[in-house]
């Protein structure tokens, strides 16, 4: 049977019928307001409806009018007392001290005290209201409309039917049906599971729409099941990808009204889903002792392309040649060089080496002299160049005849070495030499700009011309030789995304570089696949969905009190939207991650976390609040894929056990 199939049946459940099932009775409501309602239950209600764990789904149905549809709609979460509970401790106290039986068969209580006595109070969450429309449809309200004195209410412990409603509730669509959904696992609402391993399952799903384009979070410690979830999106994001009917190469521009919309009146998107994992671990690009022995590249190995940082079969090296692509390599000097506080070295990164409208002659010129500058300091840091490598740029006659006794003449094209002897020359004569005074002199600026004195200081370590070596220069560039190479072949980060808005999943294996690495690849990829998106939204060009997946983001992203929204994961985060670009990211801590990313997320999946920072974290995101206590506790042996869920279409958390992800794949409609 398809999932589609298997859901169906849903939008033909009659919650107000079917939930109120005298066997699934649990108790009456003494308190209610807005927000919270106090529940009066007792031992044997809850035994006969297989015990109320914490974060418990329940049904509060308004009783006193039969023609009336509603049913409040409670989370369990955590005893309280009654009126009378002081009364009861009291009497309990002193059975103890009379060493009489309470329990079991040995029981001397009478029949009245035991009565009492099994009688407890359950505080619980409003969560909203189910009630149905003018045109029969059952709909879910975020809050109450209104309420009523309690004794109207009796309350139900949803199974079954009812409760894979409540637990599959959409609001963008009702209620979970489209043939987009994949069960992504089942209902769970505690570590111990005595009385849930012998009831019916209760299967959740999501949309997959409900991933493309947005932010989703993973928290919770190594080893809960952060990488197996992210696998379960993959793989629901590959099977929705594959109904795209569109190409993107040849969309036109002008497709009227619905141009913009990413997806066909079927929901399905228009054209073939994109998809970018940073692998910091490695687990998705390499075999290994998980997932059945599948991994993603495994399972998808005709859509994947893999990507490293070193030379290995069956991947693609990610190096840049530097004296070819010289705009992406700068982009790596200038990130590597981020952090560096000197003034001379900031005066270097902020050059700009785009080149210039080329009716412009003098700033070609000057740009031009800029570029071969910048490639002597790469020769002199070890870069090294393709075979027969040389530079071209405008010089002077004058200089030319002074700088060696055989003359060197750039616009006849020069080595670099000659391009670094031609460099060092003028900047330790730039002061003393008459012709660099008498241009100052007739043309009012100076013959070096400010572009230019920037590489020169770089290239010759000298701070002042004619000065000595006192910086390091040209040396701070070594540490991304590895990241160079002097083939010619078509930029990687090009590579990428084209095949991106192709449809391939794109592993980019960082397990093997160090921080400083992993961080200027990540970096150059995220801002490249980003400034195509943009560069085609303002030119009025259709974006494919780009799913961007990041494992132990902590690592890339930046911190909580990073307030830079010009930093790239920022600007994916809060205007990736527009641009079809959607990001997941898993790691270990809440607290770990910028406040302008967390704010922005729309999906969360929370394992365990271990301390009090965490838990007041998460307390401020949804109902998460209500699972703070549930969250820090955790068992090692059967807790693993245990969340606490929310997506953008359910207006509430959901407990979930998450499906291990395999390689078999689930029937779809």
């Amino acid at each position: 049977m398809s999932i589609a199939s298997e859901i169906k049946h849903l939008a033909e459940v009659n919650i107000f019928k079917e939930a109120k099932d005298k066997n699934l009775f649990v108790g009456r409501p003494f308190s209610l307001n807005y927000h919270t309602a106090t529940l009066l239950v007792a031992d044997a209600w809850k035994m006969k409806v297989g015990g109320i764990p914490q974060g418990t789904f329940l049904l509060a149905f308004y009783e006193n009018e039969p023609d009336v549809h509603e049913a409040l709609l409670l989370r369990a979460l955590e005893p309280t007392k009654l009126p009378t509970s002081d009364d009861i401790t009291r009497s309990m106290i002193e059975y103890y001290k009379d060493d009489l039986g309470t329990t079991g068969n040995s029981s001397a209580l009478d029949d009245f005290t035991r009565y009492e006595f099994s009688f407890s109070g359950l505080a619980c969450r409003v969560l909203g209201t189910f009630y149905r429309d003018s045109d029969g449809d059952t709909k879910f309200g975020a809050d109450v409309e209104n309420f009523y004195s309690p004794h109207h209410y009796n309350v139900f412990k949803p199974h079954g039917r009812v409760l894979e409603l409540i637990a599959n509730y959409h609001e963008n669509q009702s209620i979970a049906g489209s043939s987009n959904e994949v069960k992504i696992g089942k209902v769970r609402y505690s570590s111990s599971i005595r009385f849930q391993q012998g009831a019916e399952e209760v299967p959740v799903y999501v949309s997959s729409e409900d991933f493309l384009g947005k932010r989703t979070a993973l928290f919770g410690m190594t080893r809960t099941g952060k990488s197996n979830t992210v696998k379960k999106v993959i793989q629901a994001s590959v099977e929705l990808g594959k109904k795209a009917k569109g190409d993107l190469s040849t969309a036109a521009s002008d497709t009227g009204p619905d141009f913009y919309e990413a997806f066909d009146p079927d929901r399905n998107p228009k054209f073939p889903i994109g998809q970018l994992i940073f692998d910091i671990n490695g687990e998705y690009a390499n075999a290994n002792m998980q997932d059945e022995g599948t991994a993603i590249f495994e399972m998808y190995e005709h859509d994947v392309l893999r990507y490293s940082v070193m030379e290995k079969e069956g991947f693609k090296v990610m190096k840049v040649n530097f004296y070819k692509d010289v705009h992406s390599g700068f982009s790596l000097v200038q990130s590597r060089l981020a952090l560096e506080t000197g003034d001379y070295v900031q005066s270097f990164s902020a050059v700009d080496m785009s080149a210039p409208d080329s009716s412009d002659r003098s700033a070609v010129i000057r740009h031009e002299r800029v570029q071969a500058a910048y490639m002597a300091c790469l020769f002199r840091a070890g870069f090294k160049p393709p075979v027969g490598f040389k530079v071209k740029f405008s010089g002077n006659g004058e200089i030319n005849k002074q700088v060696s006794n055989e003359g060197i003449d750039p616009s006849k094209g020069i080595t670099l070495e000659q391009a670094g002897t031609w460099f060092e020359w003028v900047w330790d004569n730039y002061n003393d030499n008459s012709f660099f005074s008498k241009y100052r002199t007739n043309k009012g600026r100076e013959w070096a700009d400010e572009n230019l004195q920037a590489m020169l200081v770089f290239l010759t370590k000298k701070r002042k011309p004619g000065g000595t070596a006192t910086v390091s220069g040209y040396q701070k560039l070594r540490s991304l030789v590895r990241l160079h190479t002097p083939t010619v072949d078509k930029p990687f980060v090009a590579e990428i995304v084209n095949n991106l808005r192709a449809g391939k999943i794109i592993i980019v294996d960082l397990s093997q570089g160090d921080p400083e690495i992993q961080s200027l690849f990540s970096e150059r990829i995220c801002l490249s696949v980003f400034g195509d998106a943009m560069d085609r939204f303002v030119n009025a060009k259709p974006n494919n969905f780009i799913q961007f997946y990041f494992e132990e983001a902590h690592n890339l992203f930046p911190k909580k009190d990073d307030k830079d929204l010009s930093l790239i994961y920022n600007r994916i985060a809060k205007e990736g939207a527009k641009l079809n670009l959607g990001m997941v990211y898993a790691t270990q801590e809440v607290s770990s991650i910028s406040s302008n990313i967390l704010k922005n997320t729309q999906n969360w999946f929370i394992a365990h976390l271990n301390n009090d920072d965490e838990t007041r974290e998460i307390r401020k995101y949804y109902d998460f609040g209500d699972f703070t206590d549930s969250l820090v506790r955790f068992s090692s042996g059967s807790d693993k894929g245990f969340v606490r869920m929310k997506t953008y279409a359910n207006p509430y958390v959901v407990p979930v056990q998450i499906d291990r992800f395999s390689a078999k794949k689930e029937s779809k409609a």
